[in-house]
């Protein structure tokens, strides 16, 4: 059993590899009392007036307490962010990267513009961690790549992946956990989508291209043409040799 969860974890891709192991440490941390989430959570004061620049990246980390909802979101992040990565973006690890890039960006973006908004300003302050809706972004985008693909919910009904993001959401409303945390998932993975996907075809312009020093990150292995043995070449004619 042991070894076969090895080679699972073995087999991930990078990026899924990487995010599901911080994730998992960090949360792990945090319920050992090793790591404090009072130093993990999203602080917009903090983070410009003490420089702690750190939580932009670490509330995306924490998943709260180890219950059957962390393991609900682990599952997902292994299955839809690995999906992802060795499919979609097969090949292109830089492109999969800045995706996460823009969707953390876009998420946070709208939970520091939100907390200044009258009326919903407090709903917004109480979201601290961006982890789930970052999730849910990846399921979402997913979802849009793969709309056809019959599923099964709990083995109760059968759906296509296009309704899974809706499915997903009104069983969090079920089970009384937070709409807005699916909901700002699906706005950042709908932006990403729009922008990848729907708005090339209709203007031939691409505005998401990933930059240069992100593809330096991750280069891909080049493709080397190996030239073919036992070539000769002709001599060049006469006329060439004399001129």
């Amino acid at each position: 059993m042991a070894q076969a969860v090895e080679e699972w974890y073995k087999q991930m891709p990078i990026i899924t590899r990487s995010y599901l192991t911080a994730a998992i440490v960090t949360t792990i941390g945090c319920s050992l009392d090793i790591i404090s989430p009072y130093d993990l959570y999203l602080n917009p004061k903090l983070v410009v007036k003490h420089y702690q620049i750190w939580r932009v990246i670490t509330n995306f980390l924490y998943f709260r307490k180890m219950d059957l909802d962390f393991l609900f979101h682990m599952f997902f992040l292994a299955r839809y962010c690995k999906l992802l990565e060795e499919n979609s973006f097969r090949g292109r690890t830089a492109d999969f990267f800045y995706m996460l890039l823009f969707g953390a960006s876009v998420l946070t973006g709208i939970v520091l513009v939100g907390g200044m908004i009258p009326y919903v300003s407090e709903s917004f302050a109480k979201i601290i961690f961006l982890s789930n809706s970052l999730t849910f972004m990846m399921v979402y985008v997913w979802s849009k790549q793969n709309p056809f693909i019959h599923m099964s919910f709990l083995g109760l009904f059968t759906f296509t992946a296009a309704y899974l993001p809706w499915v997903l959401l009104g069983f969090s409303v079920l089970v009384g956990a937070s709409a807005w945390v699916d909901l700002l998932g699906m706005i950042a993975g709908h932006a990403y989508y729009f922008l990848q996907d729907v708005y090339p075809r209709m203007t031939g312009r691409r505005p998401l291209r990933t930059p240069g020093f992100i593809r330096s990150l991750f280069a891909d292995e080049p493709v080397v043409a190996a030239r073919p043995a036992n070539i000769r070449f002709a001599a060049p004619p006469d006329d060439v040799r004399q001129n």
